[in-house]
């Protein structure tokens, strides 16, 4: 397998994509294939955090925090209009540390369930 495909994440930033190599280096080119298709489809993508954090701006609160599996603080931000906005613009500032800290359990996840960390 090519070493340029975690290059082709959408919005990967060098971090991640260090990250994702030295999870992998160990991996035979059939795991690793494997481990980038789980990963491909339970990844996150930072702008579309971004944009979702946004929409609490125009009035639906929590959406970004739902994407990320953080049910429990999706039903707060929606109840709460996102900590009176206060949180939704914490979040929109941070979104890459939020995202980047799903992507990484995620990668850990597949590499637990891929037998291979």
């Amino acid at each position: 397998m090519n070493d340029f495909y975690f290059a082709m994440l959408p919005g990967i930033d060098h971090e991640e994509m260090i990250w994702l190599e030295e999870l992998t280096k160990k991996y035979d080119p059939d795991t690793r294939q494997r481990f980038l298709m789980l990963y491909q489809g339970r990844r996150k993508d930072p702008q579309t955090i971004l944009i979702t954090c946004l929409i609490g701006f125009a009035g639906v609160n929590g959406v970004h925090r739902f994407l990320m599996d953080q049910i429990l603080m999706g039903v707060l931000f929606l109840f709460t209009a996102g900590f009176c906005l206060i949180g939704t613009i914490i979040d929109a500032i941070n979104y890459r540390k939020l995202t980047w800290e799903h992507n990484k359990k995620i990668s850990m996840e597949i590499a637990a369930m891929l037998g291979r960390y």
